[in-house]
């Protein structure tokens, strides 16, 4: 079995990838078995949980769901599986009080553990997309604007993240930890522009058939960034003493005005 895991990081493409993959799982079966995160819920979830305490319970539980994950894959299928979830490095920094990605190693180590036990001999190669450590910054820092009660300007966010913020350096570790695999990276500042965007070198990794990457058709990309005045005013509405669920649905207003003004 050869097993291709895109495991991160979050704010590198991933969300492009993954929808590309997920559009096209059709036109890719003949040559290709896709998992993306709701093929593997609970193993990405529980990635996310461990990162969160690193508790050797949620250890444990990652464990379970990673096994369970490699045990519905069928050996005989000839096909390479290839996994996208940016989640299996954990949470995105800075949530919960992560500085960075300090669970990736080991989760990824304990994923290739794990792949190895239930299919020995499987061929495991990993891939990060990784990011230019200031727009990396930027681009987190609008996400949790957006998506959660974050009240940080984007200075004072800058001024604390930038210092973990060296993808490179991180996937170093990574490679570090499983030094028996391979371990790809690539930068989205040189991917993004492909026809398929960050998606195409990790085709070029599984050596797709000519025949069916010429069927994959593009989609638009994913998670486009919002305008300064748009996340001025997400800001602005996360400060406020309005109750949550009000915030919400306001942002949510908010962002979709936004993505049929950009449309």
């Amino acid at each position: 079995m050869r097993l291709i895991v895109h495991a991160g990081f979050h704010k590198t493409g991933t969300t492009s990838v993954q929808q590309t993959l997920d559009a096209n799982r059709a036109a890719l079966a003949p040559a290709l078995r896709v998992m993306l995160k709701d093929d593997m819920k609970g193993m990405t979830e529980a990635a996310r949980a461990y990162s969160r305490t690193q508790d050797e319970v949620e250890w444990a539980l990652y464990l379970y769901e990673t096994r369970a994950v490699f045990e519905a894959l069928d050996p005989t299928d000839p096909r390479p599986v290839l996994m996208s979830s940016e989640d299996l490095s954990g949470h995105m920094p800075f949530r919960h009080a992560l500085p960075d990605y300090g669970a990736a190693p080991r989760l990824v180590r304990g994923l290739a553990e794990v792949a190895e036990a239930v299919h020995p001999g499987a061929r495991i190669e990993f891939v990060f997309t990784t990011r230019a450590a200031t727009p990396w910054v930027r681009s987190c820092w609008a996400q949790h604007v957006r998506a959660v009660q974050f009240t940080e300007d984007l200075d004072t966010y800058t001024a604390r993240a930038l210092p973990h913020a060296d993808l490179d350096r991180m996937t170093d570790r990574i490679a570090d930890a499983v030094l028996s695999h391979a371990v790809h990276r690539k930068r989205l500042e040189d991917v993004g522009d492909m026809p398929l965007g960050p998606l195409d070198p990790l085709l070029d990794i599984v050596g797709l058939p000519a025949e069916v990457r010429a069927a994959v058709q593009p989609q638009p990309r994913a998670n486009p960034s919002m305008p300064e005045e748009v996340l001025r005013r997400l800001l602005k509405l996360n400060r406020s003493d309005r109750p949550w669920s009000e915030v919400k649905e306001e942002k949510k207003r908010i962002v979709r005005k936004a993505k049929r003004a950009a449309a």
